[in-house]
């Protein structure tokens, strides 16, 4: 049954957008209450409004004494809803998820030679970044095809490891972390960015894990956080690289670990906007069952698109394997051009169906759809007929 918002919705159509169609199929009669599909900034969670800053600490220092409790209360409430142990450091560090993995990067990689699995964009970047900025003369690299993955096996468990746990541009992650040793010599870095919230993540597996809130909780970009094992505050307070770091990477002073900066002294000045709006995705999220529900709203729409790839010959999943299939950037390729996929993106745009779903400049020409947590399911399936009605427009011209 139609609500009155998606009734209303179902007929609104930009008179541009209407006059530059010709219709080869029926236009679906209904649009996603949201058409915000983007995979970062990634969707605001269902009801939100701007009466979520209502209790905002504007106007005040961070360092005040409300704007220190705003910012342990999220690091706390993170450690509660993700179950992260309570002997790992959680800090809010700046510049997203780049600038607390480009942090650890610089901080601890050295001390013994390292190893990189990539297989898309940003874990490329990682690995690039390792031998031409940091000089590292030890780097291996595990690569795979974007729809694929590396041969975890081959990787070295004396080394340091670094990883992208769910690859944003390519819709493939890690099946699970059961390839990681527990008796390791070296540290893993997991940039979890699209996956935390999403996934379940074993702490036991991981030393270094960054994100940002601006994914799977649909917050706000700039803020990043670093969640460290009590193995990496090890190698941070056993190993100088001598390499000189910037004021917004120390996290050591005199030998020893800055433990203020765990518990909320952020190095640099936050945006209290921003950390209001991730403790209101927080508690969002334990009302729906903490981790284990966030986890079951993206798996649920990712198996809206799961049903529409195995009834449709036309579109498929850039990750062929289920078992290392995101669900959260979904990411697909078409039976078109590369010119008609974008046609088909912005014909989604104009319509107000679907914002932002073209494939990252690096992938192969295709769509990528967000299907984290805060999207509806039902949006997903509202979504599922324009998509089709789109395909068909630009086949057809």
């Amino acid at each position: 049954m139609l609500t009155g918002t998606r009734l209303l919705l179902a007929g609104r159509v930009s008179s541009t957008a209407n006059t530059a169609i010709r219709s080869f199929s029926a236009v679906p009669s209904v649009r996603p209450l949201s058409p915000d599909f983007s995979s970062g900034p990634c969707k605001k969670r269902p009801g939100w409004s701007l009466d979520a800053y209502k209790d905002a600490a504007l106007g005040r220092s961070h360092r005040s004494k409300i704007g220190k409790a705003k910012l342990k209360e999220a690091i706390e409430t993170t450690r509660e809803v993700l179950g992260i142990p309570a002997d790992y450091r959680i800090g809010i560090v700046p510049a997203s998820d780049t600038g607390a993995y480009e942090m650890a990067m610089w901080s601890m990689l050295g001390e013994r030679p390292v190893d990189v699995c990539h297989w898309e964009s940003f874990g490329k970047g990682w690995s690039g970044d390792a031998k031409s900025h940091l000089k590292l003369d030890n780097v291996r690299e595990f690569t795979a095809d974007y729809g694929k993955i590396p041969d975890f096996s081959q990787v070295n468990q004396d080394h340091d490891i670094c990883f992208t746990f769910n690859g944003t541009t390519s819709g493939v992650r890690v099946p699970d972390l059961d390839w990681i040793s527990d008796d390791r010599k070296g540290l893993t870095f997991n940039d979890a960015t699209s996956a935390v919230f999403a996934m379940n993540v074993d702490w036991s597996k991981v030393d270094v894990t960054t994100y940002s809130w601006q994914k799977v909780m649909g917050g706000e970009g700039a803020h990043g956080m670093l969640i460290l094992s009590p193995r990496a505050v090890e190698r941070l307070e056993s190993y100088d690289s001598g390499r000189a770091l910037p004021k917004i990477f120390r996290m050591v002073k005199k030998g020893k670990l800055d433990e203020a900066l765990f518990e909320g002294s952020t190095i640099n000045t936050p945006s209290m906007l921003c950390v209001e709006d991730y403790l209101d995705a927080l508690k969002w999220s334990k009302t729906i069952g903490g981790l284990p529900g966030l986890v079951a709203r993206s798996q649920a729409n990712l198996a809206v698109f799961e049903k529409m790839v195995a009834e449709k010959d036309w579109i498929h999943f850039l990750a062929e394997d289920p078992a290392t299939r995101s669900s959260t950037s979904v990411c697909f390729t078409l039976d078109l051009e590369a010119a008609q996929v974008k046609k088909m993106a912005a014909l989604l745009e104009d319509q107000g169906v679907a914002y932002d779903i073209g494939a990252y400049r690096d992938a192969p020409p295709g769509l990528r759809i967000w299907c984290g947590a805060t999207v509806e399911a039902s949006d997903c399936e509202a979504l599922v007929p324009w998509l089709e009605y789109a395909y068909n427009q630009v086949k057809n011209e």
